[in-house]
């Protein structure tokens, strides 16, 4: 009986290599073989039309002594730090809020989707005005205190790193949405214990909640910073990666190769990328512990 249940099951594992076969080939096609090519012609000489020339690390050495690529390190990096702590944080603090249900709470809910829901592209746009020196918004406000108060916010070092930040940071829907998400799959016999237990309300979030959600929160970390090394529209359609080199990014020293026809200086670029995308999801990972149960 023993044999016949495994033989069954070993004709059934057939039928199911071959449902998973079509979403292997399109794997392999579409995602496996162009990372490969990326990675290869990241060590050629390549204009995208003519024929590749071996250059080995040449492509490497010259991104690493180009000045505009250590800035884009740095604004990374300084980007991934206020992503993970302040956008991911506000996120949480509003999917807490609206768990909570407080009065209101499903207008509240609608009002903050809603800018969420236009693009970045857009947003960008929108922002030029909003920190426009002449007739923007902000300025007019700030001259109401200060008359005399004449700042270009996306011409002029440091403001311009900062008002790029702000065209993203509060736009947290997809981190609330995860948690929320989370917080509502909690099992009530968890909290109703904790609360027979004489747990406070601080005391449920922080040592029941809180923690019940860091794989939620992991996620959103690691989509919230892998964003920023892809983060291109804010930037191109604001400052352009200036003033000077202040707010350069690694997608925007890409595409300008691109535009250059530097496809394999390009491709190096992508494969840095790449890389730190990997580092991004190994440390949060197993900083979270998210391969671990949570129950």
């Amino acid at each position: 009986m023993v044999k016949s249940f495994r033989n069954r099951n070993r004709r059934n594992f057939k039928w199911i290599y071959l449902f998973v076969l079509p979403t292997v080939i399109i794997f392999v096609l579409f995602y496996l073989v162009p990372i490969l090519e990326v990675i290869v012609t990241s060590f050629m000489e390549w204009d995208g039309y003519n024929t590749a020339t071996f250059k080995g690390i040449e492509n490497y050495i010259s991104l690493f002594s180009r000045n505009s690529f250590l800035l884009a390190l740095r604004n990374f990096v300084l980007w991934a730090l206020i992503a993970a702590i302040f956008h991911v944080g506000f996120g949480v603090l509003v999917a807490f809020i609206f768990y909570q249900k407080p009065r209101g709470w499903r207008f509240a809910r609608t009002v903050f989707m809603i800018p969420n829901v236009i693009s970045a592209a857009a947003w960008a746009i929108i922002y030029r005005f909003i920190f426009n020196n002449q007739f923007g918004i902000l300025n007019q406000i700030m001259r109401i205190f200060n008359p005399d108060f004449n700042v270009n916010w996306f011409y002029s070092s440091p403001y311009a790193f900062w008002a790029v930040t702000f065209t993203w940071l509060f736009y947290a829907v997809i981190v609330t949405l995860i948690v929320h998400s989370e917080l509502v799959n909690i099992p009530t016999e968890i909290n109703e214990a904790a609360k027979i237990d004489g747990a406070t309300g601080l005391q449920l979030i922080f040592k029941i909640q809180l923690p019940l959600c860091r794989n939620a929160i992991g996620t959103s970390i690691i989509l919230s910073i892998t964003s920023r090394i892809t983060m291109y529209e804010q930037i191109a359609l604001t400052t352009a990666g200036g003033p000077g080199d202040d707010t350069m990014s690694l997608s925007l020293l890409l595409v300008s190769s691109l535009m250059d026809y530097r496809y394999g200086f390009a491709n190096a670029v992508g494969v840095i990328m790449l890389l730190l995308g990997v580092v991004v999801l190994l440390v949060i990972n197993k900083t979270f512990k998210m391969n671990e149960a949570l129950y």
